[in-house]
């Protein structure tokens, strides 16, 4: 098996775009999610007359939102396994493919 040369796969245009998609759609993600976990604390706080109204029983709006949290976080999840299977692992496995062809270790 031929060592592999991270130094060229490092510097390899595929690898560099490869990184720059997972980088930009990962920074997206994150930062839906950060804005959405803080809609709750700042939703109460601003907004408390939204977040106490019953919608059954003792259930308000501020426990559905903070439930929907848990949905959303798995969503978030969905989507990047989606994306990482059909476009980030395909990159990958050409990347991966090529390596051992890219010269000796570094």
């Amino acid at each position: 098996m031929t060592p592999m040369n991270w130094v060229a796969i490092d510097q390899d245009p595929r690898f560099q775009q490869l990184h720059v998609k997972k980088t930009r759609f990962l920074w997206g993600l994150m930062v839906f999610s950060i804005a959405y976990y803080f809609l709750l604390p700042i939703g109460a706080g601003y907004f408390p007359e939204i977040f106490k109204i019953k919608v059954w029983g003792p259930i308000n709006v501020g426990i559905l939102f903070a439930l929907s949290e848990f949905v959303v976080a798995w969503g978030i999840a969905w989507i990047y396994a989606r994306r990482a299977n059909a476009e980030f692992d395909a990159m990958a496995n050409e990347i991966n493919r090529v390596a051992g062809t890219l010269g000796g270790s570094q």
